[in-house]
């Protein structure tokens, strides 16, 4: 193949993430509700019975099926289903950045209103619990920080005959920073409290 086949072959293609198709692809909803004069975020605690990270606080949302029109689509089924609200009620959905995290997951956050607490009943399959916290407190308060060290193991059959300083190799090392909130005896971390880190900080900029 010549330079000029490949070139024409390329040219209308549109850049994507290198293996996306391998990624699971989730979406995510930071729901505003207002409460007592004054807009909260909602946020729920992951049902004990789940396998997958029971316990912990997040937001609404779940995995992109194939029968979802769009990443917002997911987002809006994924919260009337978990909160059993009706689409309508679910309102004015804008997008926020995309995340795609070192376990191989691409989430696609937005935010909406919600347009009445009274009605959410909480789909006790997946979810324990509800509750909000004021806007006001993430726009005054910034989240601890923590480093997680990550480090390569590579396999029992890694072929270390075929790179330079074969099991010598140096390696290189990783930290991330961990991100905690906590209000109110409810502690919110790991994604979610990226997510809702880089929601805040849009609002401030």
């Amino acid at each position: 193949m010549d330079a000029s086949s490949i070139i024409n072959k390329l040219k209308d293609r549109t850049p994507a993430i290198l293996g996306q198709n391998n990624y699971f692809r989730s979406a995510i909803l930071i729901p505003l509700v207002e409460k007592d004069g004054e807009t909260h975020l909602l946020f729920e605690v992951r049902s004990m019975k789940l396998h997958r990270q029971p316990g912990d606080t997040c937001f609404p949302g779940g995995r992109i099926e194939q029968d979802d029109q769009s990443p917002c689509a997911a987002a809006i089924r994924e919260t009337t289903e978990e909160l059993t609200v009706k689409k309508q009620q679910v309102e004015e959905v804008i997008p926020l950045d995309y995340v795609v995290s070192d376990s191989g997951r691409i989430i696609y956050p937005f935010v909406g209103s919600i347009r009445t607490m009274e009605e959410i009943q909480p789909n006790d399959g997946e979810v324990e619990e509800v509750f909000t916290v004021p806007l006001s407190f993430f726009l005054e308060n910034e989240p601890d920080i923590h480093q997680v060290r990550l480090h390569v193991e590579p396999g029992d059959d890694f072929p270390y005959e075929l790179i330079v300083g074969g099991e010598n190799y140096n390696w290189q090392f990783r930290k991330i920073d961990e991100l905690f909130y906590q209000y109110d005896g409810k502690v919110i971390w790991g994604l979610t409290a990226k997510i809702l880190r880089h929601f805040v900080d849009l609002l401030k900029s």
